[in-house]
């Protein structure tokens, strides 16, 4: 049997659900904040330790074999083999649209009322920006400016950037 690797952050995460949530988990360490919660939540789900249901995050059966714990006991688990299966279309669509919100949730996003947030919506404007004008909004310098464009924006995010140069203008970017 192999033993799964957790690093010490993802340790004391299921370490403390299991101990004082009843697997919820509700609590991360001080240090562990905004995008490093979730790329340690990612790496749980990732390897199956964790898992949700649509709103909350919970310690799965690996979880609990992770740690060398017990396994919690199933509560009132219904006789599903004298049941007979119904299907319920509703459910099926609900099921369908909360998988395809799961979907959407792995994609990065830009928190509001942020730098990226304000230099997106200047090159979504018909006019578009230059680079000035977003080193004048950011108090970025022109190189952090670019190198945005392509790591962030380009390559994490997906976005299009395009560019002109108006005959004896400055260079104007957009989002296409």
């Amino acid at each position: 049997m192999t033993t799964t690797q957790l690093t010490p952050a993802q340790q004391t995460i299921l370490t403390h659900a299991i101990e004082y949530t009843d697997g919820k988990i509700d609590w991360f360490p001080d240090n562990i904040k905004g995008g490093a919660r979730k790329k340690v939540l990612d790496g749980l789900f990732n390897r199956a330790l964790i898992t949700t249901d649509g709103t909350d995050w919970f310690v799965a059966a690996e979880g609990y074999d992770a740690l060398g714990v017990a396994r919690p006991a199933p509560q009132d688990v219904p006789d599903v083999a004298a049941a007979p299966l119904v299907t319920d279309p509703a459910l099926e669509t609900n099921v369908a649209a909360s998988e395809a919100d799961v979907a959407k949730e792995t994609k990065p996003r830009t928190r509001e009322n942020s730098k990226q947030a304000e230099v997106i919506w200047m090159l979504r404007r018909p006019e578009g920006a230059t680079i000035d004008q977003i080193c004048q909004i950011t108090g970025w310098q022109a190189h952090t400016v670019r190198g945005t464009f392509a790591g962030t924006f380009k390559k994490k995010l997906g976005l299009t950037i395009t560019s002109d140069k108006p005959q004896g203008g400055e260079r104007v970017y957009r989002i296409a």
